[in-house]
């Protein structure tokens, strides 16, 4: 299952990560933003956005957007085939690479600076010149399908699918942007590369840029990207809010080595007032799940509790346990104590410190500070949250943090794989606590 694992490394206070050392703007280059961070070092990381992800097709063709991102630079380009473009970079250790959420996808470039006038070429003709060659897509193709295929023999994996498709029912988040090996095996390589080209617009695009390289020379790069780019329809990552009316359980019986559950309910909005307090709130709920879940009852080896912040948001937990009835029971008692006490100052003020350097910590590269930028933009519609962070979680109270925690676990869609004859689905309908319903509504 999911783990997280908190490292207090030093006081939060005295952290200075390089993201923060020098100022980052932004600025428009045909009508597309991009936004710079000074990195204070020799590497070079680019990333180029395509935003919409799951937003960009419809459900019968799931997995197209992440096949054509990743035959950008599999499948060779105008220019280069596979082999040669990839021994091209290969010459100057420069990765280009790209992968598709349910968001967004990317396209990354990684070199050192003395070696980015001969990657940048190569990262333009991934994006802009792509080959979509029919043998080496044919073997993406195969390759995606055998991953899918793997991914549903695994319980932790296949626990969490199920949970978005019956969560999320009739939402663009019930997609799964790998698709599924049904699809994915009639897609063709003319399609997948319309597709490609159609989303492919300045209106969709945003471009982050952590390197210590003069403005003008991104500038008249990107310009130069853009060129054969057509603007596009406007667009805007549409963002929902998940409520959940009343409990409910779904199962799948499966023949496994201990039984699946997991549970899915609200969540905040990016850019609404309690996210930060919420962050913090999951967090902290997460060490209190796994103190009573496997510390002081035994019930599974990794319960994991967090919150999936997205276009549509979601706290979430999960547990795989030969004991589901009691694990409810005693999932009811810890969330209503919480609700009833709320938080202790003395663990949000611990809680704060660790978020922080755990936060600051994980954005020491160029790489993760580029995507911590381009997450806090397209989801946020505010980038520079990446680097107000600190200050903005600092001031979070433990009565805000409470609150938050109240105001959004209520009700619950729980879902469960396994040995069906072993749960009894009144218990996580119903609750087990004997007070009717076991949640606020939202």
């Amino acid at each position: 299952m999911k783990k997280y694992i908190y490292v207090l490394l030093i006081a939060a206070g005295s952290v200075k990560p390089a993201i923060a050392q020098q100022k980052a703007y932004e600025t428009m280059v045909d009508g597309v933003k991009v936004i710079v961070q000074p990195s204070g070092n020799d590497i070079v990381e680019v990333q180029t956005i395509i935003k919409g992800g799951v937003q960009n097709y419809p459900a019968a063709k799931i997995g197209i957007e992440s096949m054509a991102i990743n035959a950008l630079t599999e499948c060779g380009t105008l220019k280069h085939d596979k082999n040669s473009f990839k021994n091209q970079l290969e010459k100057i250790s420069a990765t280009v690479y790209g992968g598709s959420n349910k968001n967004y996808s990317v396209v990354r470039l990684n070199c050192i600076k003395g070696d980015f006038e001969t990657a940048w070429p190569l990262y333009v003709e991934a994006i802009t010149m792509p080959k979509f060659e029919p043998k080496e897509f044919e073997r993406i193709k195969q390759d995606a399908i055998t991953e899918l295929k793997s991914e549903e023999s695994q319980p932790d994996i296949a626990i969490d699918k199920y949970a978005d498709k019956i969560a999320f029912a009739g939402r663009d988040y019930a997609k799964d942007p790998s698709g599924t090996p049904a699809i994915i095996q009639k897609l063709t390589p003319a399609e997948t590369k319309a597709y490609y080209q159609s989303v492919l617009t300045k209106s969709r695009l945003l471009i982050v840029v952590v390197a210590n390289l003069d403005r003008a020379n991104i500038e008249a790069k990107v310009k130069t990207m853009l060129a054969g780019i057509k603007q596009g329809a406007p667009f805007e990552l549409k963002k929902s809010f998940f409520r959940v009316y009343k409990n409910s359980f779904s199962s799948e019986n499966r023949e496994l080595a201990t039984n699946y559950v997991e549970g899915v309910t609200s969540g905040p909005t990016p850019g609404t007032p309690d996210f930060d307090a919420f962050n913090v709130a999951m967090r902290i709920f997460a060490d209190r799940h796994f103190l009573d879940i496997r510390t002081n009852n035994g019930l599974s080896y990794a319960p994991s509790a967090w919150f999936s912040s997205g276009a549509t948001s979601a706290a979430r937990f999960s547990v795989s346990t030969t004991q589901p009835d009691k694990y409810i029971a005693v999932f009811d008692k810890l969330v209503d104590k919480i609700k009833t006490q709320g938080f202790r100052a003395d663990e949000v003020a611990d809680m704060k410190v660790t978020y922080l350097t755990g936060f600051y910590y994980k954005n020491e590269t160029n790489s993760a500070q580029a995507a911590s930028l381009a997450a806090n933009e397209v989801l946020h519609n505010n980038w520079r949250r990446s680097l107000t962070l600190v200050n903005d979680v600092k001031k979070l109270t433990a009565e805000q943090v409470s609150d938050a925690f109240r105001k959004y676990i209520g009700n619950i869609v729980w879902v469960y794989q396994g040995d069906t004859k072993k749960v009894n689905p009144l218990l996580y309908t119903n609750g087990t606590l004997n007070k009717g319903e076991n949640s606020v509504s939202h």
